[in-house]
């Protein structure tokens, strides 16, 4: 049993049944965390401060400052501390993939790069307004990403207003259904009034709950563009849903065991909604009243701890390493302690297979996106790569991000991208280091008193004649007190200096100051040098 005490179910036959899901709310304090849990482990966890502005899905009355031809796109100020990048292919109206966020939250397929659009400096100019929604968080140094193609999600719906499309989530597999799904939905909002997705939860919906929510998502539009004309740009014209709110919405469903809380107003709340939406889930809904912490109760404070390690070990005794870098995140894949018994090439391919389910789930713990670069270890048989391709895929169809994936390379590696929407759990709470500068690697005490030794000689050769003290992290002081002890007597007598070392706590591992004269003065900075 893992995290919440479940075990994977599994019928009379011993067959594994359909996999375990819950979701577990931590709503007390200043902070809200929801936790998704699959199988009796944590797949996802979202955050949100009670005062954090959350922007995705969030519509803005914008105003184009600047319009760069050579990148066809174009930078909006919508009242953000850095501008909103809009790009033409989020101008134009193209047709949308069936995918369930809709527009608004980047439901675009991934064929972009080869469609054709109008010349950005042709759609835009520079000083015009232009309703936007934000389809990504500002990430690092850059502005949220923004798009004019407007969805507005409701609980079984996407509605988009400028569009004309009709369409069914990928998810929802059964061709009949989809084909009633698609015909009702078109005879439920007729022409002129839109277009709309019907969500993964909306399996086997009626034409009476259809027409019902769309008309309230209707009526949302209707006071956005009232808000819109009455507005002066930059100004937030909608706000999307609470970050437990929106979870509520977007994925609580039958497949789904039950939403425990741990706050009495929140759990109220959510059974309120059901009650209109969803009464058949209403007894799914739990309050948790324990003593401890919901988060302890359920395991899933040291999966949390753990998410932030760069080391994954697996439970054959292989590892995984994950390593974050400016343009890709790269994982390395190690058979560790796990050796197998004969057959090298089995070793290799179970550490891999087992890699793979880690891979995906951890991808989704830590919200990692963009770019990402898997070293399996290398397999010769193509067989073996097709095994861990197909591995890696099935647990990737659990993701709610849209994820890419290449074959795995004659190297051994395997490329992949995954949907970047806001940033990932290592950005939002941690900062780097400031002893090593975000490298997670600081100078060893040898290469410090070598820099420390060319500061003196350039302070002597500089005409300072005044006595020295050196201050040093305690580390580097016991270097120099076991390994080169005549360190100071030896740099005095050539360099004909009173010297004198201390060791310093509050100094970083490979810093060092040099005082000059009975009053201490600083001189670092001014005789420094790598």
């Amino acid at each position: 049993q893992g995290a919440g005490g479940f075990a994977p179910r599994t019928g009379a036959d011993g067959i594994r049944a359909e996999m375990q899901r819950e979701i577990v709310i931590n709503a007390l304090g200043t902070e809200s965390r929801v936790a998704i849990i699959e199988d009796g482990r944590l797949v996802e966890l979202m955050t949100e401060q009670s005062d954090e502005a959350r922007i995705v899905g969030d519509l803005y009355l914008g105003k184009v400052e600047a319009v760069l031809p050579g990148i066809q796109a174009a930078f909006v100020d919508i009242g953000t501390e850095k501008s909103a990048f809009l790009h033409v292919s989020d101008v134009s109206e193209v047709e949308e993939d069936d995918d369930e966020n809709g527009g608004g939250n980047g439901g675009r397929n991934g064929n972009r790069r080869n469609r054709k659009y109008p010349p950005i400096q042709d759609v835009i100019e520079r000083g015009q307004e232009l309703l936007v929604q934000v389809t990504k968080e500002p990430i690092g140094t850059k502005g949220p990403r923004v798009t004019t193609q407007v969805s507005l999600p409701g609980r079984f719906i996407v509605y988009m207003p400028d569009s004309k499309h009709v369409g069914v989530s990928r998810k929802i597999d059964d061709r009949e259904e989809r084909t009633r799904l698609r015909k009702m939905a078109r005879e439920a909002i007729g022409k002129g009034q839109g277009g709309v997705i019907i969500r993964t939860v909306g399996e086997e919906l009626t034409s009476k709950t259809l027409v019902a929510e769309f008309k309230s998502l209707r009526k949302t539009w209707e006071k956005v563009q009232r808000r819109v004309s009455s507005s002066q740009a930059p100004a937030a014209v909608h706000r999307e849903a609470t970050l437990t709110s929106g979870i509520i919405r977007d994925l609580f469903s039958e497949k789904v065991d039950s939403v425990t809380v741990d706050s009495e107003e929140l759990a109220q709340e959510i059974k309120s909604y059901l009650g209109q939406v969803s009464p058949e889930l209403l007894d799914r809904v739990k309050l948790y009243r324990g003593e401890v912490p919901i988060f302890d109760e359920f395991g899933i404070e040291e999966d949390i701890r753990a998410a932030f390690r760069r080391r994954v070990d697996l439970k054959s005794g292989g590892y995984i390493v994950i390593e974050h870098t400016e343009a890709l995140v790269a994982v390395d894949v190690n058979t560790g302690r796990y050796t197998g018994k004969k057959d090298p090439a089995k070793t290799i391919v179970k550490t891999n297979i087992e890699a793979a389910a880690e891979i995906a789930r951890q991808l989704r713990l830590r919200d990692v996106g963009g770019i990402i670069v898997l070293d399996f270890i290398d397999m010769d048989e193509q067989e073996n790569r097709d095994r861990v391709q197909h591995e890696m895929r099935s647990h990737l169809g659990r993701d709610r991000a849209r994820t890419k994936m290449f074959p795995i390379s004659d190297l051994g590696l395997l490329e992949m991208s995954r949907q970047r929407v806001r940033p990932s759990l290592v950005q939002t709470a941690t900062q780097p280091c400031p002893s090593c500068g975000g490298t997670g690697r600081v100078l060893a005490p040898d290469t410090v008193v070598r820099r420390l030794e060319r500061a003196i000689r350039r302070a002597r050769s500089a005409g300072e004649k005044r006595d020295i003290t050196v201050r040093v992290h305690p580390e580097v002081a016991l270097f120099l007190l076991e390994e080169e002890p005549r360190f100071l007597k030896r740099i005095a007598s050539e360099l004909s200096i009173e010297l004198d070392i201390r060791d310093d706590p509050l100094m970083g591992h490979d810093e060092y100051k040099l005082l000059a004269g009975p009053a201490d003065t600083d001189v670092t900075s001014k005789y420094a040098v790598a």
